[in-house]
């Protein structure tokens, strides 16, 4: 059945829309998409499309299509593209894609229609009615929320993220449409400005692209990597490509001897297997070129190949077969097939030292293990078989979709909500054992901690400790792949902000941060209070908001409370300074965008300020900075750091300095409370003779000093007369500090004592 209809179907609409940022053609009488196909023989052909869709659809289901597609002619009639083309083959060609996959009909219909409620003002009420909720929900999923007003560019492209990533958790199709779009956009790039391709590129490159490997979508992951490539750094790929194209012909000869003599070796073993020659794609060799350090010249595995074996005994069969063939080279087999990657791709590779030195690599698999890993989620579409490979891969996906939204709920903000899904792309994993031997597949780099939240919250709310291979470890200790791992727990136990400095999952940070928030939120709402009312003072107004005032901040700073704003502020996620410059500007009936919310200003200095009193007793809204450690005595100055509340630094501190130049809005004036009731760690780096009990003696004199020692730490060369000796101790402030230092120094193997700042 043809898609396209008689021209007599097609009824142009008396007004023409024009889509934000796309030329529309300004002639009344402007063609059909039909008439205009036929004429550019470059657009989207619908009757390729419907010879697709025609090969596994039924008659009814290729009539709804047919619909949606006439549906869609009409809405996008007299829209162009910026390459000249009318905007309907855009749909065509993204419906052409998702036919590749053999996605569904209701697929299909929304990838003809996924432009129509974004571009043209379709409401969802009436995709509902045409052609069913499935149909509209996949459709709403796809469509971004221009309509909605935000405080910048960046919050705008993180909801959208959101919405999308969260209309995918409930139906996996939205993202497989979503690239399909993006693959035909990436294609077409060319037209653009030079500006728009860098944006549209490193946004695919940051965020498509992983999730397009993520989904184990392997052809779609590659080309959009090098089509990012090409458009973010066109001479480096252009130079590259050039390079690969002479390189071809160099290196044909070693080619064609490695498949004949490996064909020659599978016969001889009596294994059937398809042979084919493969290249490295050129951001691949970039990648490579760019993390090794390496001239093209020394890339020498550009060229590799794929062997496709009938059975899975046969793969093992293969890789011991090769090893006979070829030498190979240490610590570069890995076996995806025991352990699949978290897309579910499985493969055995291999590198082999082939003729004249030159290192081959290999991919062994099977027939059902080479669809998942072209196709990865979309193979549930492709092959409807049961295969178990296929079955675990959707297990895996739904896992992690089902993370997104768990991810979801514990998130404050949009921004914070892409920070953390973004985290969860890294394609490198590592695998650890349970200690019931179930692999868990973490990011690489993952802590002990990042699995304890894996297994559940709840064990990673309350972790205090680790067993990494049945040894003792912090919970901030690095994974390795084999690792078997334990996490010691206990009830009085809670998340710590200094947690966040080493985790690395997403469903980490956002939990830690969940009860941070949570938790803590009396102390934030206490400390953000106060800042706004200093805030405020320092613009002479009264630190009281009169409740109109009140009720149309709340309104344009779309927080439900008071308390709310004031625990944002207190956290960071607000400017107190920028929040009170909002509220001058309702009061003397300025307009509020006069005063956005989050944008960056120097134009309230901290020491316009009372300053914050610290009294070390504040909780977790309030910390000390590790680098630096300051004590009472030391000029202090404070930072707000987002979703962390206030952070104070030395005024001397070098980390603090950097920061401060980078981001001076965030600081604020700090001042120590007359009344301190606790001690503060304070590190000592003290030099001395390497003489017999010389560590007894400087331990038992810091403890004569009324001081305690937390932690100590010496170097291991027994080989020298000095020793370096580091102590954290707790002193009262620096009048204590001085007078430990003093008698420490009176000890006569001691040469030296600092106070060490990191």
């Amino acid at each position: 059945m043809n898609l396209t209809p008689p021209d007599s179907t097609i009824s142009p609409p008396s007004s023409r829309r024009a889509a934000s940022g796309r030329s529309v053609s300004k002639n009344s009488s402007a063609p059909s998409a039909t008439e205009q196909n036929t004429a550019k023989p470059g657009v989207a052909s619908v009757t390729d499309l419907t010879n697709k869709l025609s090969e596994y659809l039924t008659p009814s289901e290729l009539k709804k299509i047919k619909e949606a597609y006439r549906f869609s002619d009409e809405k996008h009639l007299g829209q162009m593209r910026k390459s000249g083309e009318p905007y309907i083959s855009h749909p065509i060609a993204v419906a052409e894609i998702c036919a590749d996959w053999k996605l569904d009909a209701q697929a299909i219909m929304a990838a003809l229609l996924h432009d129509v409620m974004e571009d043209q003002d379709v409401q969802k009420d009436e995709l509902i009615e045409r052609f069913g909720a499935p149909v509209a929900a996949l459709v709403d999923g796809l469509s971004k929320l221009d309509k909605l007003e935000f405080q910048s560019q960046i919050d705008v492209q993180a909801e959208n993220f959101r919405k999308m990533l969260l209309a995918m958790a409930r139906d996996v199709r939205v993202i497989l449409v979503k690239l399909a779009d993006r693959l035909h956009n990436m294609r077409t790039l060319g037209f653009m400005s030079s500006e728009k391709k860098r944006r549209i590129a490193r946004e695919t490159m940051e965020v498509y692209v992983p999730i397009a490997h993520r989904l184990g979508l392997n052809n779609i992951y590659r080309e959009l990597q090098d089509l990012s490539f090409q458009h973010l750094y066109p001479l480096r790929y252009n130079t590259l490509a050039k390079a690969v194209k002479a390189a071809r012909g160099n290196r044909r000869e070693v080619v064609s001897k490695i498949m004949d003599s490996v064909k020659q070796a599978l016969t001889n073993a009596g294994i059937e297997a398809q042979i084919s020659g493969r290249e490295k794609t050129l951001f691949g060799i970039y990648r490579k070129m760019r993390n090794k350090h390496l001239s093209f010249s020394q890339v020498l595995d550009v060229y590799g190949f794929r062997i496709i074996v009938d059975s899975f005994p046969n793969c093992y069969v293969t890789l011991g077969t090769l090893h006979a063939l070829y030498k190979p080279m240490p610590g570069k087999f890995k076996d995806y097939i025991a352990i699949p990657k978290l897309n579910g791709y499985q493969s055995l590779h291999t590198t082999l030292i082939g003729p004249y030195g030159t290192p081959v690599e290999f991919q062994i698999r099977t027939q059902d293990m080479n669809h998942v890993a072209e196709s990865g989620v979309a193979a549930h579409w492709l092959y409807k078989s049961e295969d178990a490979g296929i079955s675990d891969l959707q297990h895996r996906t739904h896992a992690w979709l089902q993370s997104l939204l768990d991810i979801q709920r514990q998130t404050g903000d949009s921004a914070e909500f892409l920070e953390h899904v973004k985290v969860d792309l890294f394609p490198d994993s590592v695998y650890v054992f349970t200690p019931k031997s179930k692999i868990i597949a973490l990011p690489r780099g993952a802590t002990a901690l990042d699995f304890a939240y894996t297994i559940h919250t709840h064990v990673g709310d309350q972790a205090i400790a680790a067993k990494i291979n049945h040894e003792h470890a912090p919970l901030r200790s690095e994974l390795r792949n084999g690792d078997i791992v334990e996490i010691v727990t206990s009830n009085g136990s809670r998340p710590s902000p200094n947690w966040l400095t080493f985790v690395r999952t997403g469903k980490a940070r956002s939990a830690i941060r969940h009860h941070l928030r949570t938790i803590n939120l009396s102390e934030s709402i206490e400390l953000g209070q106060h800042l706004l009312s200093q805030a405020l003072m320092a613009l002479n107004l009264p630190p009281s908001i009169p409740s109109l005032v009140e009720q149309r901040l709340l309104n344009e700073s779309s927080a439900k409370s008071m308390d709310e704003l004031h625990a944002d502020i207190g956290v960071g996620k607000r400017m107190a300074a920028l929040v009170a410059r909002h509220i001058r500007g309702l009061v003397e009936n300025e307009p509020s965008s006069s005063a956005p919310l989050v944008t960056r200003s120097g134009e309230i200095l901290p020491n316009k300020m009372d300053p914050i009193v610290i009294s070390g007793s504040e909780g977790a809204a309030v910390q000390l900075a590790s680098c630096c450690m300051p004590i009472p005595g030391d000029r202090i100055v404070g930072h707000l750091r987002r979703d962390q509340g206030l952070t104070v630094h030395t005024a001397e501190c070098e980390v603090a300095k950097r920061q401060r130049s980078k981001d001076s809005d965030r600081w604020i004036a700090v001042a120590w409370d007359t009344d301190l009731n606790r001690r503060f760690d304070c590190q000592l780096k003290i030099l001395a003779h390497n003489d017999k009990g010389v560590l007894a003696r400087v331990a038992a004199e810091i403890g004569e000093s009324d001081a305690n020692i937390t932690y100590v730490n010496m170097d291991d060369d027994k080989d020298h007369s000095m020793m370096l000796l580091r102590f954290t101790v707790q002193v009262d402030d620096r009048i204590h500090l001085a007078r430990l230092i003093r008698n420490l120094r009176r000890i006569p193997s001691v040469a030296r004592v600092l106070r060490e700042r990191s």
